[in-house]
């Protein structure tokens, strides 16, 4: 990956991003803001240029003693979820941004682990205040953060007019737990355990950005076995988990026979996991250098046989949801988001591509056997619950398709480079860019001048995606949100980090 870094004044940066972004081929990746000294902070942008698989850091130091920067969300508000991240722990207001409110912090202290830049900041924060929709007969329906089902914290406003939704505010941050703080803290050879830990559904996702981000700092060549054993995890990683959501989507309207026939096929794949990386979650298999183990031929053979078998059934079950009238009766229609939306607030992975969107980062960015065997991306048009249901169908078949290929034409050689015992290059940036199966995931580490890392900034797809599905349920019955929610099935820890 060619990776450019460039220094902005802080006045001059929301042209200068808009001028990159005016490129054709250029997305916005993250912002994020990072401690050049004790009194001196800058904001920090990252641009993707999908053409030729390279990115930008744009860097605009604020002067000492300045609190206040412009934001970016009037013109990219895909931008405005990082924004409210850099106040919460930064302490650093988006002058112009119209979103202010807290995006994981809650009541109105700092968290133990934030220094304020001011002392001023140092006591309380601004209360959290939701929305108010005004007009006759507006009522609000809270529900969580505590939720009946085994699922992860997270309050829903909903403001409604009888039973139709006009508007929901998601309260998230439940599930914070300092991540990228302590992970720029520990050292480098021990971080990778942690940064697959940011959303534990995504464990391969995560160790595939992270062991990217670590290789550009160092330089380092990963061998073509293990970028096919990578590419093998996360693919049967979105397997499992689209599998899964079809299974949960036919649970959310009663369809009995799909609830109880997906779930197994998830347990498959899962069992594919096991046999690859050693365990069913995939955590601690893919590291900087590699992977923590070879895939010997009994296990090959019994990862190929199982793979046929998994594909045998799923062909046979997907027709069974997707085919039912009943099914299709319920998805179409329901959660629709449009595509200028879906472009505006930045969606990523199949939440976008259902909604036109054509962007998937296999096709651009080196990670795995990618953008080499990059699998066309699947695309739907309608931006409804069954579009986004239909995609995830479309991908199992490309991944089962890809996974058949890789695991019979694996190259032959180690998995694995030693680099434990490398040190960072001092002053450098590390962008590790993953399609993981929610979509585009970012694992972003920058070193100071020791080598060390002085900010480690993750941006699951999820930051992207929850606007998302806040827009998608306006104007759709209350008892529709199950349904919309499992459709886009976002990470809660993932937001959170």
């Amino acid at each position: 990956m060619t990776l450019q870094r460039t220094e902005s004044t802080i006045e001059a940066l929301p042209q200068t991003v808009q001028a990159r972004l005016a490129q054709p081929g250029w997305r916005f990746g993250h912002l994020t803001a990072r401690m050049l000294a004790p009194d001196r902070v800058a904001i920090e942008v990252l641009l993707l240029d999908t053409t030729t698989g390279g990115c930008e850091v744009l860097t605009a130091p604020l002067p000492p003693g300045m609190l206040e920067y412009p934001s970016l969300a009037p013109t990219i508000p895909a931008a405005h979820r990082a924004e409210r991240a850099v106040r919460d722990f930064f302490g650093l207001r988006a002058a112009g941004s119209r979103r202010s409110n807290s995006l994981l912090l809650h009541d109105n202290v700092w968290p133990l682990d934030f220094t304020p830049l001011a002392p001023e900041l140092g006591g309380t924060r601004e209360p959290y205040t939701f929305r108010k929709v005004l007009g006759e007969g507006v009522h609000e329906i809270p529900v969580g953060p505590i939720h009946a089902g085994i699922i992860e914290p997270g309050h829903f406003r909903f403001s409604c007019v009888g039973e139709i939704i006009t508007n929901l505010e998601i309260r998230l941050g439940y599930q914070h737990r300092g991540i990228e703080k302590r992970l720029a803290e520990l050292p480098w050879p021990q971080t990778r355990y942690l940064a697959e830990s940011a959303s534990s559904d995504t464990a391969a996702g995560n160790g595939l950005a992270h062991a990217v981000a670590i290789e550009q700092l160092l330089g380092l060549d990963c061998p073509p076995r293990a970028q096919a054993l990578r590419t093998l995890a996360l693919e049967v990683e979105r397997v499992a988990n689209h599998a899964g959501d079809l299974g949960a989507l036919c649970g959310d309207i009663g369809f009995s026979p799909g609830a109880a026939l997906f779930p197994p096929l998830r347990g498959a794949a899962l069992a594919l996991a096991q046999l690859l990386s050693g365990n069913r979650r995939q955590r601690w298999y893919i590291r900087p250098g590699g992977v923590a183990r070879d895939l010997t031929p009994a296990r090959e053979a019994a990862f190929v046989e199982q793979l046929a078998e998994l594909k045998h059934r799923l062909r046979d079950y997907v027709p069974l949801m997707l085919e039912n009238p009943s099914v299709l009766d319920r998805m179409e229609g329901t959660g629709h988001l449009t595509a200028s939306l879906a472009r505006d607030f930045g969606l990523v992975g199949p939440a976008a591509r259902a909604s036109g969107g054509d962007y998937d980062a296999r096709t651009a960015f080196a990670h795995g056997v990618y953008p080499l065997h990059a699998p066309a991306p699947a695309s739907r048009h309608t931006g409804d619950v069954l579009a986004r249901a239909q995609l995830k169908a479309d991908e199992l078949w490309a991944s089962l398709k890809l996974l058949k290929h890789l695991v019979q034409s694996l190259p032959e050689g180690p998995v694995h480079t030693p680099c434990e015992d490398a040190v960072l290059p001092a002053n450098a940036v590390g962008v590790g860019i993953v399609e993981a199966w929610r979509g585009e995931l970012i694992h972003w580490v920058t070193t100071d001048d020791a080598g060390a890392i002085a900010r480690y900034a993750i941006k699951d797809p999820s930051l992207n995606n929850w606007t998302g599905l806040a827009i998608a349920v306006r104007g759709n019955l209350v008892a529709d949100f199950p349904l919309v929610n499992k459709s886009f099935n976002l990470s809660y820890s993932g937001n959170d980090l």
